[in-house]
């Protein structure tokens, strides 16, 4: 059988999902070593664990972040059907920039347990950093779907890439303000934001505004069918 060279060029997503999901389940199990019993002597085990309380917040964070990271992959290549090279690309982008995160991670742990304020705020920093990165890498591959519908499914709305790429805008522009507050007040700040930003991510991993489509969706499809006979 012949084949154009168009269908030459492209594939299915399955090799795609499954290098992408060994990826971030390496990442997400890399987090935990920055976990370590702590140094004290005998009886202060309580207090020490509890004295690293910095440590599980960062962890906690970016183990949700990487989570969220898959949901939001998962549900993208949901609705793509193929994968071209420019794709390709565009996707390890997003796992090159996850895979830094338990960099960050354990950068910001160690200087909030250390309760140094100049060290916390670089590191605040750096988190911010590699979130912006992220979010970047994020954008650069929906606005190339954007412009290439033959790759998604036909039955997705038109504007669902063109919505998901002002979702993770929002990141690009508040992970720097995140890092700016933590700078330049004190690191809580961009902490808080940090942890913000992956609840808003978790919460709308299937869209900007999915919920509201499928809900008129319903309405509408109730609608055309008439009141119901008594």
């Amino acid at each position: 059988m012949n084949h154009s060279p168009d269908e030459v060029r492209l594939a299915d997503t399955g090799r795609v999902e499954a290098f992408s999901d060994g990826v971030l389940a390496i990442v997400i199990t890399l987090l935990v070593l920055d976990l370590r019993l702590p140094q004290v002597p005998e009886g202060r085990l309580l207090s020490g664990l509890a004295s690293q309380w910095p440590g599980y917040l960062a962890y906690f964070t970016s183990f949700h972040y990487v989570g969220v990271v898959w949901l939001n992959h998962h549900a993208t290549f949901r609705r793509i059907i193929w994968v071209d090279a420019p794709l390709h690309w565009a996707n390890l982008g997003i796992l090159f920039t996850a895979a830094l995160l338990p960099f960050p991670t354990s950068v910001l742990s160690h200087a909030l347990v250390r309760e140094n304020v100049a060290d916390a705020q670089t590191a605040v920093g750096l988190y911010a950093l590699i979130g912006m990165l992220l979010c970047v890498s994020w954008f650069v591959l929906f606005q190339y779907l954007v412009g290439r519908p033959h790759l998604s499914d036909e039955n997705i709305d038109a504007d669902f890439f063109r919505r998901e790429r002002t979702r993770v805008g929002i990141g690009v522009v508040l992970y720097p303000v995140a890092g700016t507050l933590g700078v330049v007040f004190t690191p809580l700040f961009g902490l808080v934001i940090f942890l913000l930003l992956t609840v808003f991510y978790g919460v709308t991993t299937q869209g900007l505004n999915e919920r509201q489509l499928r809900k008129r969706q319903t309405t509408e499809r109730h609608d055309t069918r008439g009141p119901s006979r008594p």
